[in-house]
């Protein structure tokens, strides 16, 4: 399987982090990562393996993470519906017409704008352990906000964003069985390690314009999506998943048993032969 080394590209007027796996010629899946969370999450063996199945798989950095253009801590003057356009972007500086995305977490809203501003581009989507927002919805877990609210690391301190990061998803595990703490650890490091900067990398995420959600209509979006949530999410608790099911005309779920909001080893064997018998069926509206 050819796999391309990591390499920046211009998209959408910037420079983004970008790296294939599999044959070109293959259907593309666009893979998308959540808040301040760069292309290592979605990891090289999760890649490798869906590509196995006939995908040309294409994972990337989004602003503000890993290699990808960074902006001032606390002004990323960027919206949530620019990092959209990014995705498609991609697409079109890698030649492609047409791709499947899938959207984790924060990213399920990027797959969603991109899908209702380019619905020619988007063959399917996945969300994944994602939300579609709204006030009747469970809350995030106290013990996820009482975490994230208490200040964070020093981003001037590698080590201490490491260990924040590890605790981070210890809780985004949410009691499940899946926690590997040794490897977390490992590839939080490499993640630490590759990122332009950490301050803004910590930051800027959560302080730029989800506006364009706003007026977003789930029930006009009609291409295919796969809703994959874990039973045990305490960020977006399970009910979130449901409402993006019944919210979307022509979505499926894919329940995680005993799972938090990661996309663990263990459920591969689940999770990656339900993405690629979504990615291929055709999509087109009815």
């Amino acid at each position: 399987m050819a796999n391309s080394a990591e390499k920046i590209i211009e998209a959408n007027g910037i420079d983004l982090c970008t790296q294939a796996f599999g044959n070109p010629a293959d259907p593309a899946i666009l893979l998308i990562h959540g808040a301040s969370a760069s292309m290592l999450w979605w990891e090289e063996a999760l890649c490798e393996r869906i590509a196995s199945g006939g995908r040309y798989v294409i994972r990337f950095d989004n602003r503000d993470t890993g290699r990808s253009v960074s902006y001032p801590p606390g002004r990323p003057g960027y919206t949530l519906a620019d990092m959209a356009d990014d995705a498609i972007g991609i697409l079109t500086a890698l030649g492609i017409d047409r791709a499947h995305l899938v959207g984790r977490s924060m990213a399920g809203g990027i797959a969603l704008l991109a899908a209702e501003r380019y619905p020619d581009r988007v063959a399917s989507l996945t969300l994944v352990s994602t939300s579609p927002g709204g006030p009747d919805l469970p809350p995030m877990s106290k013990e996820f906000t009482d975490y994230v609210d208490a200040g964070g690391p020093d981003p001037a301190d590698p080590a201490a964003v490491v260990e924040f990061i590890v605790g981070l998803l210890r809780i985004y595990a949410g009691g499940s069985p899946h926690y590997d703490e040794a490897g977390v650890r490992a590839l939080a490091a490499r993640d630490v390690a590759r990122t332009r900067d950490l301050a803004s990398c910590l930051t800027n995420h959560f302080v730029i314009d989800f506006g364009a959600l706003t007026g977003l209509r789930l029930d006009e979006i009609t291409i295919r999506t796969l809703v994959v949530h874990g039973a045990q999410d305490p960020v977006f608790p399970l009910a979130h998943g449901e409402a993006l099911c019944r919210l979307l005309p022509r979505a499926e779920l894919l329940i995680m048993p005993r799972t938090g909001h990661e996309l663990p080893p263990s459920l591969w064997d689940t999770v990656v032969p339900a993405l690629l018998h979504h990615t291929s069926q055709t999509s087109a509206p009815h």
